[in-house]
């Protein structure tokens, strides 16, 4: 009877989220928190974004949030700092991952994206039209977002599940801002040295609700008013499932090599991605890791792979990431430099990362 019982409950469940999907698709904004899409931690950029199977320190809360379960120490604390535009945007991330047990692990993740110093020059010119460079302050736009993340091992042997209650704050300085929720649920299953991760990021969708200060936003000059707020107050993150299959490879007693592929499926309508329909759009990925005695890492990767449009033909731009890292007694510096496609200005990236995984911390003797 319990069996039969859990079995409804289970339809129910799926019956309702398949409702509430369909429903909140019908406004789904187009690239809607689209800076949760840019990664974690340097040692996976630098392969690409190909973190899904492989990720095990406090990032895996980003990739894959049942990766929490393959943390090496009891603790793990991963800082990133990210220039973007020349400088001119900064992506900042802040892990931390706790492993109590072998079945069950916790992370608190901070991650932030924002333009400062943005001169404000909607109050340069007074009601009489004198122009003052005064008047101008100086404001931010900034995105952030906290998971709180949970992992537990299946009775299922090597089957791990995780998930993330997700808050996202965005701010436009004085003009506007927005709160958003929502869950990402993962997956991972290890067989051998094979493991294999699934991550549906926005499970339920992610709805982000604004608010617009219409004094500082609207100007008006004579007669007419501009800068007047959206008519619509809500957009809606609609999810999106990234799987990843990753292995380890032991080549000799001193060099280790991990490699992992995969691809992200979004389906908010058709992108510019290798593989695209109305329905769904395909962005595959793949990157490669050697170690030398634990110690030194070399990487590459390629990903978001987009189809360009020239004046006589079409063509296809990616995104080549490679990357470095020094181990040492539980503390890793990495590095890793991205190339966010053959066309642009200043599309270079430098990412460092510096994380430490220890078990306790001692004070004294």
């Amino acid at each position: 009877m319990r069996k039969l019982a859990s079995v409804k409950v289970f339809r129910l469940f799926a019956l309702a989220f398949l409702v509430l999907w369909v429903v909140v698709t019908k406004g789904q904004s187009k690239y809607s928190n689209d800076f949760l899409n840019i990664g974690a931690g340097s040692r996976w950029m630098g392969m690409g974004n190909s973190g899904v199977a492989l990720s095990n320190d406090a990032s895996a809360s980003y990739w894959n949030p049942a990766g929490l379960l393959s943390l090496e120490q009891k603790y793990d604390v991963t800082l990133m700092h990210a220039s973007y535009f020349a400088g001119m945007a900064g992506y900042n991330h802040l892990g931390f991952a706790y492993k109590p047990d072998s079945t069950s692990a916790l992370g608190i993740t901070a991650i932030r994206f924002g333009v400062d110093d943005i001169p404000n020059t909607t109050d340069l010119m007074d009601s009489e039209g004198n122009i003052s460079y005064d008047r101008i302050k100086m404001f931010s736009v900034a995105d952030y977002a906290f998971l709180l993340s949970y992992a537990h091992q299946l009775p299922i042997k090597g089957l791990q599940i995780g998930g993330n209650a997700k808050i996202v704050y965005r701010s436009v300085g004085p003009f506007a801002s927005a709160w958003g929720f929502g869950f990402d649920v993962g997956l991972r299953y290890q067989l051998s040295n094979w493991r294999f991760g699934a991550n549906l990021r926005d499970a339920t969708s992610t709805v982000n609700i604004w608010s617009f200060n219409n004094d500082e936003l609207e100007i008006t000059v004579g007669d007419s008013t501009f800068n007047t707020a959206p008519a619509e107050n809500f957009e809606l993150t609609i999810p999106s499932l990234s799987l990843g299959v990753g292995r380890e490879f032991t080549l000799s007693a001193r060099i280790k090599l991990a490699a992992e592929v995969g691809a992200t499926t979004y389906f908010d309508g058709e992108r510019n991605s290798l593989i695209t329909s109305s329905f769904a759009s395909i962005d595959p990925r793949a990157g490669v890791e050697v170690r030398y005695m634990e110690v030194v890492a070399i990487r590459a990767g390629i990903g978001n792979i987009q189809k360009t449009q020239g004046f006589t033909s079409d063509g296809y731009i990616l995104q080549p990431n490679i990357g470095i890292g020094l181990r040492f007694k539980g503390i890793s510096l990495d590095y890793a430099l991205t190339n966010a496609g053959s066309t642009g200005y200043s599309r270079y990236s430098n990412i460092f990362s510096l994380s430490w995984s220890f078990d306790k911390v001692r004070i004294g003797k």
